[in-house]
């Protein structure tokens, strides 16, 4: 029993450590409230943001918001991550059991996938615009690199009898890659998933901050020109909240689709 609770206790150690460093940081004769809030501030920033006409918290236009901010930053999430998973995915693993489509796509991934996503902004806009389309890409430019070289490496590490093995029980190439490659190579191909995962919301706030009238990242930067700190808090722990969210749901999903995700940690 005590076992149990400690362990269940365990993930809220460091938040709670964040959290009494928090109030200390933002006590009498500390950090002054445009550079830190306190807590307290935060929450009735928070409360006003995603409920709306909370008695004691500044005056926003974004009251009430966050229901709108949500939908359309997840719709450009989903949008960005998907496509990344369609073009990453088969391509990372055809790229790991075929050496061939490996040397004519290593040079040229390797090298794209230095160049910073901020660099991508200024083309992003010139090609798609300011919304919806710019923000898609660079979610689906941030995703597609983890999930390539991941699911390439899981794929090439398959082993050889195992594929000899499902050749001899008839299995077409198709079958092969759908029950020996991909059951293989779930290790590798998962942690792809969630490292793109968490990207997209990461190069979600950087697409929104360009001129995007809806989202949470588009609220972060109106906060900022506003001088509301206290707003920007609020959507640093919404965008944290909603990536973690999405990552347990993620893991969820590849537990209950592929059986091998099952014996994952």
């Amino acid at each position: 029993m005590a076992r149990s609770l400690s362990r269940g206790l365990l993930p809220l150690a460091l938040p709670l450590a964040g959290l009494g460093a928090w109030f200390w940081a933002t006590g009498p004769g500390m950090l002054p409230e445009y550079l830190l809030p306190s807590p307290p501030a935060v929450g009735r920033a928070l409360c006003d943001y995603v409920l709306g006409g909370v008695p004691g918290a500044a005056s926003s236009p974004y009251s009430g918001r966050f229901p709108t901010d949500l939908a359309a930053s997840l719709s450009r999430v989903l949008g960005g991550f998907c496509l990344a998973v369609a073009l990453g995915l088969p391509l990372g693993l055809a790229s790991g059991r075929l050496p061939l489509l490996a040397r004519l796509l290593s040079p040229a991934i390797n090298g794209l996938r230095s160049v910073p996503g901020i660099c991508w902004l200024p083309l992003a806009l010139v090609w798609f615009g300011v919304g919806y389309r710019t923000t898609v890409f660079l979610i689906a430019l941030a995703a597609f690199f983890p999930l390539f070289l991941n699911a390439a490496a899981g794929a090439a590490a398959v082993p050889a009898v195992q594929l000899r093995a499902g050749a001899m029980l008839g299995l077409s190439r198709l079958g092969l890659v759908r029950h020996v490659v991909l059951p293989a190579s779930a290790g590798p191909v998962r942690s792809g998933l969630r490292i793109g995962l968490g990207l997209s919301f990461a190069y979600l706030v950087l697409g929104e901050m360009t001129g995007a009238t809806e989202g949470l990242g588009a609220m972060i930067m109106d906060a900022r020109l506003m001088g509301r700190v206290d707003l920007v808090v609020v959507g640093i722990l919404l965008v944290s909240l909603a990536g973690w969210l999405a990552d347990v749901l993620l893991v969820l999903l590849l537990r209950a689709a592929f059986k091998s995700c099952r014996r994952l940690p």
